[in-house]
């Protein structure tokens, strides 16, 4: 189960290095270019591409972020692995919807 875990965790920072990165670069055209949020939102509304962009981005920190959460936990805490896991899991829950949330703010 480590091993598993350690290698998603992996695949999904190699996932978000150019999520990052294109947010970023979207971040500074937007403020470059003086884009009010109403304005940006606009742009965005209905979009598929940037719901599945940010979906995607969603799912990848739901996923790593978690898992170093759980790692924490189990070398800092007496909390058990099983405990660490279940709260973790909470967490990434927790972000899953809250990012969900957030994409349909933009999106939809």
């Amino acid at each position: 189960m480590d091993r598993m875990l350690f290698v998603l965790q992996r695949l999904t920072a190699l996932l978000l290095l150019p999520l990052i990165i294109g947010h970023l670069i979207v971040i500074l055209y937007a403020v470059k270019g003086g884009l009010t949020s109403a304005e940006i939102l606009a742009r965005t509304q209905g979009s598929l591409w940037w719901g599945l962009f940010y979906g995607l981005f969603v799912v990848a920190v739901a996923i790593h972020a978690p898992i170093g959460l759980r790692n924490i936990l189990k070398e800092w805490t007496p909390l058990s692995r099983v405990a660490s896991g279940w709260l973790s899991l909470a967490f990434g829950l927790v972000l899953l919807w809250l990012g969900a949330r957030a994409i349909q703010g933009v999106v939809l």
